[in-house]
């Protein structure tokens, strides 16, 4: 009988690749002189262990998040994609934007529409950086040749950009219907809709990903297509996918002996 495949997911860093697992996580990043430097530990917080719908994509939002720090301080070699002033800047300019949207007279609709896509513009513009959309062609030709037991190519299903599309519409719709709220509750309900729009976009997207075939699917699955072939990721050279398959090797390693 076929041994279960471990679900991995991933992180493309300007100077390496994040593999992480259900249970562990491992990093490599090529340092300037040639080397290849790898750190790896067991997650502290694993957003695996929690079942409940409405919590489940809040917590790998929070795990992802979680791990960053753990990174760095195990791998201070690691550059981590905000850290580019550009990305910050537009960090920046994105919540400006998003706050002028808000304040204007737009129908709620569409200024809540603009406002979901304007908050995921930065991290579309960080992936455009040539050395970072490699290293995530990498994550995902490394990631998707070990699930699929053949050499993947550089776009892959479950590439977090997928959730862009459910993204954008449960927090439009989420928000607007916050905009409804009694004036002194529309700050909770705006932080409630944030909530519940990551957990409905989560699942929506788990959805998608048994369900490639239906029309909805592919609609929602379209904007993250366009993402990945057009913007957020490039053919890695050999150097950038050894890398790769060093973070993979390392979080494997720490799976098998955590399932021993």
């Amino acid at each position: 009988m076929a041994k279960e495949k471990i679900r991995l997911g991933g992180m493309a860093l300007p100077n390496g690749v994040l593999v992480h697992g259900p249970h562990s996580w491992a990093c490599a990043v090529r340092l300037e002189d040639g080397r290849i430097e790898v750190a790896s530990a067991r997650k502290r917080f694993q957003a695996s262990r929690i079942e409940n719908p409405l919590l489940r994509g809040p917590a790998r939002l929070l795990e992802a998040l979680a791990l960053l720090p753990q990174v760095k301080a195990k791998l201070p070699a690691a550059r981590l994609p905000m850290e580019n002033p550009r990305t910050l800047a537009s960090m920046l300019g994105a919540a400006a934007f998003v706050r002028v949207l808000r304040e204007s007279g737009l129908r709620p609709i569409a200024r809540e529409l603009l406002s979901a896509i304007a908050s995921v513009a930065p991290a579309v513009l960080a992936l455009r950086s040539g050395e970072l959309a490699a290293y995530h062609g990498a994550e995902h030709i490394s990631i998707g040749s070990y699930e699929h037991g053949k050499r993947a190519t550089r776009e892959h299903e479950r590439c977090g950009g997928h959730l862009v599309g459910p993204l954008v519409a449960t927090s439009a719709i989420g928000n607007t219907l916050a905009t409804r709220a009694p004036e002194r509750l529309r700050r909770h309900a705006q932080a409630a809709a944030q909530i519940g729009a990551i957990a409905a976009a989560t699942e929506l997207f788990g959805w998608m990903t048994r369900n490639p075939s239906h029309p909805l699917a592919q609609a929602l699955a379209k904007p993250g297509h366009e993402l990945q072939h057009r913007f957020s990721t490039a053919e890695p050279s050999a150097e950038q996918l050894e890398v790769a398959e060093a973070a993979l090797a390392a979080c494997l390693e720490l799976e098998h002996a955590s399932a021993a």
